[in-house]
């Protein structure tokens, strides 16, 4: 291929090495720029699902994010900072799912009502698939980062249910229920409602929805197994 120079029928001049610049600049400020921030980390969390911790690499995720190495292990210094970082991210972006359903749970008089739509809500956001397989994949790893799992829980499932708390602990000061310990109910109704499919598919790894009917059939018993014992007489 002729060099630069030797394309040029001439002297070389200041016009040609601007339009040199010029096309060069357009040239690379087309090409679709790699993930970085939040979208890197999303890529790695799908590498991280998809191959588990020990079989991930910075170089597959690099390649995933269409960034070279070094620009990864600027962000992220270590195969271990990363998972954290995905772990971080991910329940930050749980963080606080539960409010906007409990302004609606605490708009209602019809309390039996109100908790049926709260457990289907708990149900679809818990049994997830990728709630699921992110809740093994920390799970998996909770041993080699104590500190990331512990984070994990205080970020997403204890927050929720703290803030399920402060709801119960509303409707017991407006009369609709009577939960001395709202905290202790939040827990209970939480597990009541997912407990069972939530159990059989952490231990099975199956991703597949639970049946319809059979999400129902626990929704409905976990309202009148609750109202049984925090429901006004």
């Amino acid at each position: 291929m002729l060099s630069i120079a030797g394309r040029i029928k001439g002297p070389l001049r200041y016009r040609h090495v601007l339009k040199w610049r010029c096309a060069i600049t357009t040239r690379r400020r087309g090409r679709p720029s790699g993930s970085q921030g939040p979208e890197l980390l999303a890529v790695a969390r799908a590498v991280f699902l998809e191959q588990g911790f020990a079989r991930t690499t910075m170089d597959a995720v690099a390649a995933r994010a269409r960034i070279s190495k070094t620009s990864l292990y600027q962000e992220h210094p270590s195969k271990d900072a990363l998972f954290a970082a995905v772990v971080r991210d991910w329940a930050a972006r749980g963080r606080d799912a539960m409010r906007p359903h409990l302004d609606l749970f605490l708009a209602t008089d019809d309390v039996p009502t109100a908790l049926l739509t709260l457990a289907r809500t708990l149900q679809a956001g818990i049994l997830g698939a990728d709630v699921l397989r992110m809740r093994r994949l920390v799970a998996s790893e909770a041993a080699r980062f104590p500190d990331v799992a512990a984070g994990y829980v205080a970020d997403s499932w204890d927050r929720n249910i703290a803030t399920l708390g402060d709801a119960l602990a509303e409707l017991t000061r407006r009369g609709r229920i009577r939960a001395d310990d709202p905290s202790t109910a939040a827990q209970q109704f939480t597990w009541l409602a997912v407990a069972a499919p939530l159990n059989d598919r952490t231990l099975r790894g199956d991703d597949t929805p639970p049946a319809a009917d059979v999400l129902d059939a626990t929704a409905r018993a976990a309202v009148d197994t609750f109202l049984a014992r925090y429901g006004r007489p």
